[in-house]
């Protein structure tokens, strides 16, 4: 790297000057000197050895100068070995002296979207702009590298006092300046980032990797919140790491024995307060740490490439279960399972959905397809849209999820002949005391009825938000208030007990006149 550095210096400033004008109109001078100083033996020194050093030069000049490789060519920032290498001597240094350092890492929350639509030259557009403003919120002697096309780093230069104040303060100044609009062509386009930083002093080990690695996992931590979070690293993180560590490992095992299954969360009716379904929720029992969050264990299914699996799982459990209910007497016209972008990917799943239909000899009408909204809105005409296409027409019904956050179009809506939306929980929270809310809700409830659509309200805590549901004109209603998920075990004694209340409870309907 020095080689290139001291060729590329010479090439630039001393090849110019000795094949420049200035040195070649001399040249006679210089000649005619060698020989009143030297003699003959000097003339002919010079007359051969000055048009040598042109040569040379000239050469020198074209001689290509290999990049680089410690530095990112668009941003010209240390890669990821180099700034290792600063990590390891700012670790030391701090540990000799007692000082206190950070280390940051930060990830542009936008960028895959913002090269998609815009190009990979806006996109290093954008990281050449983002380091530059990282720099400058910096002092000269701290580093920064680029790790990734969207992922930088920073290693602060070890000083006296660094407290995480400070640190946060610092990661809110790098986040202040990456969402400085950055123009393209013109274009003003807006970027945000995460950041997860440690301490030195708060790091899991005793070697530099751990301190990075120890950021990186603030990072996870920081995506976990949402765009633009930050998150400082704490042993409470390294204790859930090594937990999903071991879950990851375990989790395929867990599908196979039949420690993952679905809980069922009851959906009633508005008017009449009867039972006219369930939700299928997976859940994981573990044998030592109990019921496992699906927040925690569902990523790691998706990291495994098990989600198909698992919503075979979900599915067979689903439909034994509607078979159960059948046979104890008890009327639960449907069961809903939630079906994920890997599932509907599945060329066969048509005829697989039929399949098990019939094999548990139940009408395709007692299934409720829930697709999130974010897949509706994402999908072109493909394998997806078939599917979705094709389970409508097997005459299963197409609930669409979390309706609201996503982008779905009435176009949409009606192309894959949704039968329900299910509102977002997020619309119906404190809706009763919120008017706000209640237009939001309204004006939902207002374009459905207007394409026929069923409707769900998810969410729903409180008797006041289940009434004004109901008074809006809400077909039914899901949500803690009503039930909490449960086993299946426990499905019947629920049923059991929500029917003997319904005798003595005056119903809750809709506003009629």
């Amino acid at each position: 790297m020095r080689t290139n550095l001291l060729l590329s210096r010479f090439r630039s400033q001393i090849v110019p000057i000795l094949t420049g004008p200035p040195i070649l109109a001399f040249l006679p001078a210089l000649t005619l000197g060698a020989f009143w100083t030297g003699g003959e033996t000097a003339l002919v020194l010079a007359a051969l050895g000055f048009p040598l050093i042109f040569a040379f030069a000239g050469a020198l000049g074209r001689w290509p100068v290999s990049p680089d490789t410690g530095r990112d060519g668009v941003t010209g920032l240390l890669l990821r070995d180099g700034f290792q290498n600063v990590v390891e001597q700012t670790f030391e240094r701090a540990a000799l002296a007692d000082l206190r350092t950070a280390c940051f890492v930060i990830e542009l929350d936008d960028y895959p979207e913002l090269v998609s639509q815009h190009g990979q030259s806006a996109g290093d557009s954008i990281a050449q702009r983002s380091g530059e403003r990282i720099q400058a919120t910096l002092r000269d002697n701290d580093t920064v590298a680029r790790l990734g096309d969207r992922k930088f780093a920073v290693c602060l230069s070890p000083v006296p006092q660094l407290d995480l104040e400070l640190c946060i303060q610092l990661a809110g100044r790098i986040q202040n300046s990456i969402e400085e609009p950055i123009s393209l062509d013109g274009l003003a386009v807006y970027v945000s980032c995460s950041v997860g930083f440690c301490q030195l002093n708060r790091a899991p080990g005793k070697t530099a990797t751990d301190w990075l690695d120890a950021a990186t996992t603030a990072l996870h931590e920081a995506h976990q919140a949402g765009p633009s979070a930050i998150r400082a690293y704490s042993e409470d993180m390294r204790r859930k790491t090594r937990i999903k560590s071991d879950l990851r490992g375990e989790i395929v095992a867990a599908l196979e024995n039949g420690q993952i299954q679905p809980w069922y969360q009851p959906q009633i009716s508005t008017d009449t307060g009867k039972v006219t379904g369930f939700e299928a929720l997976a859940r994981w029992t573990h044998p030592v740490r109990g019921v496992i969050n699906p927040d925690v264990f569902l990523p790691l299914i998706d990291q495994a490439g098990q989600m198909e699996r698992l919503g075979e799982v979900i599915l067979y459990h689903a439909l034994t279960s509607l078979k159960a209910w059948d046979r104890a007497g008890v009327s639960v016209p449907r069961v809903g399972v939630n079906f994920a972008s890997d599932e509907l990917q599945n060329p066969g799943l048509v005829n697989k959905i039929q399949w098990e239909l019939d094999r548990f000899d139940l009408k395709p009408e007692r299934l409720s397809v829930e697709i999130l909204e974010t897949v509706f809105s994402n999908t072109p005409d493909d394998t997806i849209t078939r599917n979705i296409t094709g389970l409508g027409a097997l005459g299963c019904r197409i609930d669409l999820d979390d309706f609201g956050t996503g982008h779905a179009s009435i176009a949409s809506i009606r192309r894959f002949s949704v039968s329900r939306i299910k509102i977002d929980r997020s619309f119906v929270m404190k809706a009763d005391c919120d008017p706000e809310q209640q237009r939001m809700i309204g004006a939902i409830l207002t374009m459905a009825e207007r394409l026929e659509l069923e409707t769900l309200a998810e969410g729903v805590e409180t008797v006041g938000e289940h009434a004004l549901l109901a008074q809006l004109g809400c077909d039914h209603v899901q949500g803690f208030g009503i039930g909490k998920p449960m086993p299946f075990e426990q499905t019947l004694d629920w049923i059991a007990t929500h029917e003997a209340k319904l005798q003595g409870t005056p119903r809750i309907g809709r506003e009629t006149g």
